[in-house]
């Protein structure tokens, strides 16, 4: 057996995003398009040479740290919610975010590149699946010819078809969320933040995003939005 000395490696940058909580981040990359995040560099990677061509791609792959997904041990088997939970599946056979290294991979919409005296060059990315300051490992481009694979087969994810929620959102609760913002937040709760495979019709849930808590509730596959309220830091699910 091969006894190798383990890999150092340290954040590059962070992602600011609208979820200050992991509960109702969209499951993939994508899935809510008009997501925005904005990648600032650490001050030693602020060196606008390092992203020199960068702008000539219009979408990027991120490795980047999967956050509060410790396990004790190595687990073999998850329950990918696109199943509805009720059938194990390898690890390495899925994007699960309990894995033996926390590592994600996303590939993201990169719309401009700003350049800061105080941060140097700011990354705004459409389309991410990650919580508000999440370390980034790596930044490379999506490049059409190599990732594009037409013949791809897209194994047990063929065997479902995702069913988003119909979102009912009173028009008073729905001004309280910034116009920029507003259709953003629908379609995140349309992808049903809820974990699959639990029977929790008209249990409450709170989503935390953009600093407003939303309080809801799923009946029969319709998400009633009850509540918009100040985030005070505090966690419903």
């Amino acid at each position: 057996m091969m006894c190798m000395e383990k890999i150092e490696i340290e954040p590059i940058a962070y992602i600011r995003t609208d979820f200050p909580e992991k509960f109702g981040i969209p499951r993939q990359a994508g899935l809510v398009e008009k997501l925005q995040g904005r990648i600032v560099f650490e001050p030693k990677f602020r060196n606008p040479d390092a992203i020199r061509g960068l702008d000539g791609f219009s979408y990027i792959w991120l490795l980047w740290e999967f956050q509060d997904n410790q396990r004790d041990g190595f687990v073999a088997t998850v329950r990918p919610p696109r199943l509805g939970g009720r059938k194990r599946m390898g690890v390495f056979a899925t994007r699960s975010p309990f894995r033996p290294n926390p590592i994600g991979l996303s590939s993201v919409r990169l719309e401009k590149i700003e350049y800061s005296d105080d941060d140097g060059p700011v990354l705004y990315v459409s389309g991410a699946d990650m919580r508000d300051m999440t370390p980034i490992f790596d930044i490379k481009p999506y490049i059409p010819y190599a990732d594009i694979h037409e013949d791809a087969m897209g194994g047990f994810t063929q065997e479902t078809v995702m069913m988003n929620l119909e979102v009912e959102f009173p028009e008073e609760l729905l001004a309280q969320i910034p116009e920029d913002k507003q259709e953003t937040l629908i379609g995140v709760l349309a992808e049903d933040p809820r974990t699959r495979y639990k029977d929790d019709d008209g249990h409450e849930f709170g989503l935390s995003f953009a600093g407003k808590n939303i309080r809801f509730k799923v009946t029969k596959g319709v998400l009633q939005v009850t509540k918009v309220e100040d985030a005070q830091g505090r966690r419903f699910y």
